[in-house]
């Protein structure tokens, strides 16, 4: 396993971190597979865990903090707020009333005091980055939080926080987590320049484009992946984005054989090869899912095999473009565009 520093904060994690969302409903992960599989993650090295209160309501947390009872000092802990958590209106974004009850829930379902990385989910338009950031550094201050940080945030609201911060003595975002892989490239002509320019850690989520590249997916094989069986859309072959996809997985398919490596350790290595990603974050729904994932931990591509994925899907572009969260509120409510 392989090291690097999160961003400026001094703490060195793990190239590959354990990412929780599947443990429970959404992956049925049971408590024991979830269990087995942070022991073999901290076994392998893995020191970064990464989980969110909205993931399967609140679940994942509960089998985060069983898995790493009595260990938690080993750990540098991260977890999310901001999606909705019900259907109570307040009960979601990144107002100072909402993260302020939303970390305490948190706390109390992983069973720990504080986390070392509390991230904003997602950007709230309706919250300004004052309002944030003060409760942030509040939290912060009262040791409930060693650090924060962004997820999926858009380039320009990177920067704009990092202002903010600035411009009221607050403490900033450390860290972006942003959707990363060989399909989906985007982040690389806006997010990555932006973060180090900041000098933010990046945590790199999907970067198995949601199984496209677990070799699972090919041509004439019949797509039967977890995700593709409650989001069906983004795995329908007649759709252009997902032809597009699965032209590029076979091609992808041949440049692994020919290095010897198979596509989960290509797909994983291309992450953790861009100087600006600290760590890809890994979802494995079973012990056997993270073992295939852990002999990437040590792969490094060399420049003929970076080469070759770029002349599949070039550096900068979204195979699916339409499946970006980082997308511009006004590119997709037209309200907000007009006069």
């Amino acid at each position: 396993m392989q090291y690097r520093t999160l961003g400026r904060t001094g703490v060195q994690v793990s190239t590959l971190a354990l990412g929780a969302m599947n443990f429970g409903r959404i992956g049925s992960t049971t408590q024991g597979e979830a269990t087995a599989i942070v022991d073999a993650a901290l076994d392998a090295g893995i020191n970064l865990i990464d989980t969110a209160d909205m993931y399967s309501d609140g679940e994942s947390e509960e089998m985060v903090g069983r898995a790493i009872a009595g260990r938690r000092d080993d750990i540098v802990l991260a977890t999310k707020a901001g999606m909705p958590m019900s259907e109570e209106r307040n009960h979601r974004g990144s107002s100072r009333r909402w993260l302020v009850t939303a970390l305490d829930a948190s706390l109390r379902r992983l069973g720990v005091d504080h986390v070392d990385l509390y991230q904003i989910h997602r950007w709230d338009p309706r919250t300004s980055d004052e309002e944030t950031l003060s409760a942030l550094t509040d939290l912060q201050r009262a040791g409930k939080i060693r650090h924060f940080g962004s997820s999926t945030f858009p380039a320009h609201r990177i920067v704009q926080a990092q202002w903010a911060a600035r411009e009221h003595r607050l403490s900033r975002y450390v860290t972006e987590q942003p959707g990363y892989s060989i399909l989906q490239r985007g982040i690389e002509a806006h997010v990555l320049p932006v973060t180090e320019e900041y000098g933010l850690g990046v945590l790199a989520w999907s970067p198995l484009a949601s199984g496209w590249l677990s070799g699972a997916i090919r041509e004439g094989r019949a797509i039967t992946t977890n995700r593709s069986t409650f989001m069906p859309q983004r795995f329908d072959p007649a759709l252009p984005s997902n032809r597009a996809r699965l032209d590029a997985v076979e091609q992808l398919a041949k440049v692994a054989d020919d290095a010897g490596l198979t596509m989960i350790q290509l797909a994983l290595a291309f992450v953790t090869a861009h100087p600006a990603v600290t760590s890809a974050l890994i979802g494995p729904r079973t012990p056997e899912h993270l073992h295939a994932q852990l002999a990437a931990a040590d792969v490094v591509l060399p420049a003929d095999v970076l080469d070759a994925i770029d002349a599949i899907v070039a550096p900068g572009v979204d195979l699916a473009p339409d499946e970006k969260h980082d997308t511009p509120p006004a590119l997709l409510d037209r309200s907000l565009r007009r006069r």
